[in-house]
């Protein structure tokens, strides 16, 4: 375990622009983590997991989705799960060119970011050494997921502080303590032209295409390319999720028998955010346990 993490920031070409990420990496080299974040969020929402990681001797890239932090807003709009993928794939190819090494990385995705890694090595195959699902499955419950579209488009008009987006937040996640330190919330938004705080992420990416809005035809989709899944696949579940339902967890079971489930008490949807110390525990006792050189050759 190495002690010394340091980051840096680079970016990487995407289908639809330039998208910003982090590398993470201290002494050792045991492979590459690719971590993924959910719709709405940015790489920093990995921050503290990807330094823990880290320091294990990983190195560990977190990106900025396509629309979302600094990187590039989609040009012509296309917010759509084929969009993400196209940038997933791009992804993976340059993270193995970095780390030269022909060993595609393990790859972590939350919520949209799972969704994509599903997809995209379901799909293609070859991309991901091993997945890590973080309370997300094919089967995804819409009650869950119209409170985080609500949430998401509930400020149209921005914030006139960051205490009003500190209030924002905190009324959608109860279960947390309000953030004390309002000035972390910085990077969750961006300055308006009329000086008002808006949510960093471009407002079309609420304005998905109808396949994203099309339940039982995504799900049909994710069913499809879970069952092409040949790789180790851990999901992390939030005990509280409103996302992932037991018959959610039972789905994925069947469609990917050899895929391990873990719950983390007092965690919902985010629930490196809520739990990150538990997260790091489930992830590292994953990671140890995953063949040398295991390479995906899903076809």
């Amino acid at each position: 375990m190495s002690s010394d993490v340091t980051h840096a920031r680079l970016e990487l070409a995407g289908a639809a622009g330039s998208l910003c990420a982090d590398r993470w990496v201290a002494g050792g080299d045991r492979g590459a983590l690719l971590m993924l974040h959910g719709g709405g969020q940015t790489r920093h929402s990995w921050n503290r997991a990807a330094r823990s990681l880290a320091a294990e001797d990983w190195q560990v890239f977190t990106v900025d989705a396509r629309g979302h932090g600094q990187s590039a807003w989609a040009p012509d709009g296309d917010y759509s799960i084929d969009g993400f993928v196209a940038d997933f794939l791009l992804i993976t190819e340059q993270v193995q060119r970095l780390t030269r090494t022909p060993i595609p990385p393990v790859v972590v995705g939350a919520s949209l970011g799972g969704i994509t890694a599903l997809l995209g090595q379901g799909e293609r195959g070859g991309a991901a050494r091993a997945l890590v699902l973080v309370d997300i499955a094919p089967r995804i419950e819409m009650a869950g997921a119209q409170r985080v579209g609500a949430f998401m488009r509930s400020a149209p008009s921005g914030f006139a502080s960051l205490e009003e987006v500190a209030d924002a937040v905190a009324a959608y996640q109860p279960h947390r303590r309000r953030p004390a330190n309002t000035d972390n919330l910085r990077r969750n938004v961006r300055y308006g032209e009329d000086g008002r705080l808006y949510w960093h992420w471009d407002p079309q990416f609420l304005r998905l295409g109808d396949e994203a809005n099309d339940a039982p035809l995504r799900h049909q989709r994710l069913i499809a390319a879970a069952r092409r899944i040949d790789v180790p696949t851990l999901l992390v579940r939030g005990a509280m999720s409103d996302i992932v339902s037991d018959d959610g967890v039972d789905e994925l079971l069947e469609l990917i028998p050899a895929a391990r489930v873990v719950d983390v008490a007092g965690a919902a949807h985010m629930v490196a955010g809520d739990d990150n110390a538990v997260f790091v525990d489930q992830m590292t006792d994953f990671l140890l346990g995953l063949p040398a050189g295991n390479e995906a050759n899903n076809s």
